[in-house]
């Protein structure tokens, strides 16, 4: 293996795709009108693990009765670029799904990072998360948890196991540990109570279980849950499970996207 010579400065190399793909800045790149439909929440995303929080959390929202949860979704097609365009860069300047509008409230409410929006959803509605100061914490210790891991297990462990351009050990060895570790630390705490934070499903459930109950369904990067031998966790294995069979998360998972160009 060739070892890489670390220069003085980097530079960036690679401007093949500088339009659509990843780049050494923010901000637009091209001029773009995002559709607006007329529910009071406009959703611009994708199905990701980071995206379908969003989605299975309006439609938990409804199976709670909360009729103003109602809500447009279009489609965010990172792979053309849409993230970049100026309408969604507006929105969130970090170009990264989902990114959500409330418009039921003048001036409109934008809305970006996936914690935020399920925080914000919650305490708008008072659902899905609890109104007692331990209660909370706890949910937002867990919601926060995930936010700060879940990189590691993206844009470590997935991105080197599943789409580098070669098969790296030290990479692998290093995010596999680390994924391991997590997978072991939720795997514990559900020994111990129904639910991530406790008691009642939560916000947590929703953000944890869209990459950690989808990575032990075996349903993120082909090969990887035997890889990690995730059956060996058996309390998250039945977490996840449990969490699937919900009519919401089902709904959340099967949702249609509106095309931008549709509009």
């Amino acid at each position: 293996m060739t070892t890489y010579q670390v220069p003085d400065v980097w530079k960036w190399e690679d401007e093949t795709d500088s339009l659509s793909g990843n780049r050494p800045d923010s901000g637009s790149r091209f001029d773009q009108t995002l559709p607006v439909g007329e529910a009071p929440f406009q959703l611009y995303s994708l199905g990701t693990p980071n995206g379908i929080k969003v989605t299975i959390m309006f439609e938990e929202l409804k199976e709670l009765g909360v009729t103003e949860a109602d809500y447009d979704v279009y489609l965010i097609n990172i792979g053309k670029g849409d993230q970049f365009g100026s309408d969604f860069v507006a929105i969130n300047p970090n170009s990264k799904i989902p990114a959500l509008v409330d418009q039921s409230q003048q001036p409109r409410v934008e809305i970006f990072e996936s914690g935020s929006i399920l925080l914000y959803l919650a305490e708008k509605f008072g659902k899905l998360i609890p109104s007692d100061s331990h209660g909370r914490t706890e949910v937002l210790n867990w919601l926060f948890w995930q936010i700060g891991a879940g990189p590691y297990v993206g844009g470590g462990f997935g991105h080197f196991f599943a789409y580098a351009p070669e098969k790296l050990k030290y990479p692998i060895d290093r995010f596999t540990m680390e994924t391991k570790r997590q997978l072991d630390l939720l795997d514990k705490t559900l020994a111990n109570r129904d639910y991530i934070a406790g008691d009642s499903y939560t916000i947590a459930d929703i953000a944890i279980w869209s990459w950690y109950g989808r990575l032990a369904q075996g349903k993120l990067y082909d090969g990887s849950a035997q890889f990690l031998d995730v059956d060996s966790y058996k309390n998250l294995v039945e977490w996840a499970n449990r969490i699937a069979d919900r009519p919401a998360v089902q709904r959340g998972l099967e949702v249609t996207y509106q095309s931008l160009e549709d509009e």
